[in-house]
């Protein structure tokens, strides 16, 4: 019987999974409530009655940032191993990465993570049947608390994640967005990136000392879409984060001036060129400088509007109209603004002909200078708001992308009424203010460019 019940859950929830379902955009920000935990873990939480289902985002302040130096690579290892077994914990048995892996099938419950700069998002999902709901909770907790890093999926994990890294150091795109990271970020943890000698650098006993000093309630957030009362959401997040809150964790070891308690602040250096030798039958070309943190609320919806203009807004974009249909350089070009916990990027990218490329930097710079000097025409500007807030209900119609933008308001600590705000802000939006942003902040003499094209592959 318990068979055939886990394989109907198992069914039912895969034809949910692979369904589209939809959430009124009208109603998102009237259902979205916030709380915190006893444990002092704030909580967004969405009803959404349509399907059966939970969808959970848990967000730590344990990202990439904090890994020691030359311990690049330790806050993705951490994360993945997280889910790869479990250690006893009060009146729950030990699970090895087999018998979790059942634990989790029998109940349908999906499982993601990423891993960025700033944070580690954990993603579940499953049935909103009341006995469902108990038990995952008690699984997810387990794994938040006491993962069980076994040396053997250890050693197994690293090995997959260099041999990984080898094979992705010998893409040209690889090659420039790691050495444009790194030369908008220099000396601050943004800039690093994860090498071979780091990730063998790495032991078991230091995902045992991230964990225990990263993975704590007081830098977690958790984001709910589902077809939950309020009630029952607020006993969820209680069961989620009770046994972490109560645990005896290990007390961190180690020379205390490995680990990182703060963060430097992000410094805006001259920008430079950097070009790099590769076998590419074509140039790939990047620019960026650090722009904006996610907190600066005053610049980011002029900067959501500039950048549409300018190159997030595919074929009606400037860059597109100059650097593609114009002079045929480039099949794509794009613009983007990445704001995080601290000062994000902006960056463009683009792909070209070899012999095109000092050609096609400079036609991107030049639209660069007449976009700042210039501002948005009249049309451009009605064009760009009218396309970013008729499509702002896209980014709500389902369950997990309302997750998505729960799980942004959550860890970067956003207003309120973000969502219920969104598109007035985006239609108050003027050439001025757009101007003003982009004298300020997109500094041409700060603007990195790496070139990857020509040559023989970088050793």
């Amino acid at each position: 019987m318990t068979s055939l019940l886990n394989t109907w859950r198992t069914g039912l929830v895969a034809g949910l999974m692979a369904a589209t379902w939809f959430l009124p955009a009208a109603q998102a920000g009237q259902s979205i409530q916030q709380f915190t935990t006893s444990h002092g873990v704030p909580v967004w939480f969405a009803q959404a009655n349509d399907i059966p289902i939970v969808d959970l985002s848990i967000d730590i302040d344990a990202g990439s940032r904090w890994d020691p130096s030359g311990l690049e690579g330790l806050a993705s290892l951490t994360a993945d191993l997280a889910s790869r077994g479990v250690s006893a914990l009060t009146n729950r048995p030990a699970l090895d990465e087999e018998a979790l892996g059942k634990a989790m099938a029998s109940l349908a419950i999906q499982r993601s993570e990423s891993v960025g700069s700033d944070r580690v998002s954990l993603r579940f999902r499953f049935l909103s049947d009341p006995a469902v709901v108990g038990s995952a909770a008690a699984l997810v907790a387990q794994q938040l608390v006491a993962p069980a890093f076994d040396s053997q999926v250890f050693a197994r994990e690293r090995d997959r994640s260099l041999a990984g890294l080898k094979d992705e150091l010998t893409q040209p795109q690889t090659l420039a967005t790691r050495a444009l990271w790194h030369s908008m970020y220099r000396g601050h943890p943004y800039g690093r990136n994860l090498t071979l000698a780091s990730l063998k650098a790495i032991e078991r006993a230091d995902l045992v000392q991230f964990h225990a000093r990263y993975w704590l309630p007081s830098r977690m957030k958790l984001s709910m879409v589902g077809n939950l009362t309020l009630d029952q959401a607020k006993q969820l997040a209680e069961q989620l984060f009770g046994p972490l809150a109560q645990a005896q964790r290990p007390q961190p070891a180690g020379p205390e001036t490995r680990w990182t308690k703060s963060l430097p602040s992000v410094l805006l250096s001259e920008g430079r060129r950097l070009n790099i030798q590769h076998p590419a039958s074509q140039a790939h070309i990047w620019l960026g400088l650090p722009f904006m943190a996610r907190g600066e609320h005053a610049d980011y919806f002029p900067m959501l509007v500039a950048n549409h203009i300018l190159g997030g807004g595919g074929f009606t974009a400037r860059l597109t109209h100059e650097v593609r249909e114009k002079r045929g350089l480039s099949y794509s070009v794009f613009s983007a603004f990445q704001p995080q916990a601290q000062t994000g990027p902006f960056f463009i990218g683009l792909q070209t002909s070899r012999e095109n490329a000092d050609q096609a930097l400079e036609v991107v710079r030049k639209t660069l200078e007449d976009f700042i000097e210039k501002g948005p025409s009249p049309e451009e500007l009605e064009a760009a708001k009218k396309n970013l807030a008729g499509g702002f209900a896209l980014r709500l119609d389902t369950n997990r992308k309302l997750l998505d933008n729960l799980s942004q308001i959550a860890f970067y600590k956003l207003p309120a009424n973000y969502l219920d705000t969104w598109t007035s802000q985006v239609q108050a939006v003027t050439a001025n203010q757009i101007k003003e942003v982009l004298k300020r902040r997109l500094r041409l003499d700060r603007l990195n460019t790496v070139v990857v094209a020509g040559g023989a592959a970088p050793q």
